[in-house]
């Protein structure tokens, strides 16, 4: 599978790629083309120190767009807007967000924005026609890079087309440990953005550290 992940120099793209690309054709995508690639660069070097086979590349977050089958967004809810609105050519093509709209004061709380999620605020930016999907929401960002530790959670994904929601499952589970649940429309996005901030208010005023989820 072809992958570009937009926003892919920060912690949860980083780990994403490493995660993924030993088993997809991974682009890492950056506003800076030179950013990327040093991204690239240490991601292989760190896989390959362990015995891990796998090519990377750094590129511009147009052209992780123009690569992929799947795309992901690994950007902060704050660039949301303004990365949708720069990006071209994703017309049919399957869009993975794991944005959460939070903020923190004394304590994490959802902050969505009026169209109640940044899954249905995405739908509204992006052309008729993308196929917009959840997932990988409620993993906490430092143990994507964490690559000792086993990702044993579970993760929602949903969205309103049945075979983008298929692939997107597909893609969660070629990630070892993780396990991949349809959680129906993207009408239930707002459910899943939230959980993320009741899991860090867990962790921290029960003294846990990367606490996540599973459904048994």
């Amino acid at each position: 599978m072809k992958i570009g992940i937009v926003g892919g120099t920060g912690e949860i793209g980083e780990g994403l790629a490493m995660r993924l690309g030993p088993r997809h054709d991974v682009v890492i995508g950056s506003r800076e083309a030179e950013k990327a690639s040093a991204s690239s660069t240490e991601c292989m070097g760190i896989l390959r120190g362990r015995g891990t086979p796998c090519i990377l590349r750094g590129v511009t977050n147009q052209e992780a767009v123009d690569h992929g089958e799947v795309v992901i967004l690994a950007i902060p809810f704050t660039h949301l807007a303004p990365t949708a609105s720069s990006l071209t050519g994703l017309e049919k093509k399957i869009v993975v967000t794991p944005v959460n709209p939070l903020q923190k004061a004394d304590i994490f709380f959802f902050a969505p924005p009026p169209e109640g999620s940044a899954a249905l605020l995405l739908q509204k930016l992006l052309p008729p026609g993308t196929r917009i999907c959840t997932a990988f929401n409620n993993v906490a960002a430092n143990r994507w890079r964490a690559l000792d530790e086993p990702l044993d959670y579970s993760v929602a994904v949903c969205g309103d087309d049945g075979e983008a929601k298929q692939v997107v499952r597909q893609v969660v589970e070629s990630v070892p440990n993780l396990k991949a649940f349809d959680a129906g429309p993207l009408a239930v996005s707002p459910m899943i953005e939230a959980v993320t901030p009741l899991l860090l208010n867990i962790a921290r005023h029960s003294r846990m550290k990367d606490v996540g989820i599973q459904f048994r």
